[in-house]
């Protein structure tokens, strides 16, 4: 029983030989069409993530996301969100895994690190439905929170609008500053303002902040211009919302999942408002968003097993393509199936 695993190096040489424009343009349209099959009902929506939360010293989530498609695979991607790892440990403020089991025989087919795919399909994400929603001639772009989420929805976002500035806004001026440098391969002015100011002048705009549990918003409703789109993004956990309920009362509201929306997203906020049509509902139905664009809409974005699963399918297949990958026979395979412990050296 042989398990594809791609290493850190193959990720690497992956971004390197394809180029990030040519995976991000891949999982942009992939998430489209899967979200738009989805819409339609081909496809089953993924369930609710579970997992556990910590408080204390070192508060944080490490979360279960599953997805399957019966007959064929299942997706599971591990992922923690821990907003003290940079200053703790080092670490990224999101580290996973994401694998790909046979859903007949439930063995182990694939396995990788989830970092980067899970930042690229987050900003693919927000690029759907930027594309559906935001005015097509939206050109400056804004960004709450400039950590390493910010970066792949500058990437994404780029890839489907004609932006020609970003305004940039964090608590950590460190961070702040440090961004133009990280997105100097869009070949786009960087300015660091303050959220205020951000919001007044954005087409479109993408939280990604790690904003304690009950410590938002971390923007004012207003003022902003008429036709702003907001991709709401960092809302992962109960408790935690990133937007004023002023700026969600006057807005087109859709969700990338309808079952996560209220327990994580901005919908928490709105208890007495029906839920807002799914991200794959626009994309089944495209003219149903056009309707709204010139007026402010939102994405809330909790984040999607579905969308890991194709992410995951993007990767798999350009690994397959460059070659990529190490199996390895991590799945036991006794040579008595009736005796557990006449394992094979």
């Amino acid at each position: 029983m042989q398990t594809k695993i791609l290493r850190q190096r193959d990720i690497k040489q992956i971004l390197s030989v394809v180029g990030r424009d040519a995976i991000m343009d891949r999982l942009i349209q992939e998430l489209h069409d899967g979200f738009a099959t989805l819409g339609r009902g081909e496809l089953a929506e993924a369930p609710p993530r579970s997992g556990f939360a910590r408080s204390g010293e070192i508060p944080g989530v490490i979360e279960f996301m599953p997805y399957r498609v019966p007959g064929v695979a299942v997706t599971m991607k591990t992922v923690s969100y821990s907003p003290h790892n940079y200053q703790r440990f080092r670490l990224p403020t999101v580290v996973g895994t994401v694998s790909r089991l046979d859903d007949d025989s439930g063995s182990l087919i694939a396995l990788a690190d989830a970092g980067v795919i899970t930042a690229m399909r987050t900003g693919a994400v927000s690029a759907v439905a930027s594309r559906l929603l935001a005015r097509p001639d939206s050109s400056t772009l804004a960004l709450i929170g400039a950590g390493a989420q910010a970066v792949t929805q500058a990437h994404a976002l780029s890839r489907v609008l004609p932006v020609e500035r970003i305004l940039v806004s964090d608590t950590d001026p460190g961070h702040a500053a440090s961004f133009a440098g990280r997105v100097a391969f869009l070949g786009l002015p960087v300015e660091v303002t303050g959220p205020a100011e951000a919001v007044a002048a954005a087409d479109v705009l993408s939280t990604v902040t790690s904003v304690p549990a009950g410590k938002g918003p971390v923007l004012p409703a207003e003022p902003r211009l008429g036709h702003l789109h907001v991709n709401a993004t960092g809302a992962d956990e109960p408790g935690k919302t990133e937007l004023p309920k002023a700026l969600l009362d006057s807005a087109f509201i859709c969700v990338d999942h309808p079952g996560q929306a209220r327990a994580e997203g901005e919908f928490q906020q709105l208890p007495d408002r029906p839920l807002g049509p799914s991200l794959a509902s626009l994309c089944a139905a495209p003219g149903t968003a056009a309707a709204h664009i010139g007026g402010l809409s939102v994405l809330d974005s909790t984040g999607s097993a579905f969308a890991d699963h194709i992410a995951f399918d993007v990767l798999l297949g350009f690994a397959d393509e460059l070659g990529l990958g190490r199996k390895a026979a991590i799945g036991a395979t006794p040579d008595d199936v009736l005796d557990p412990y006449s394992l094979p050296w």
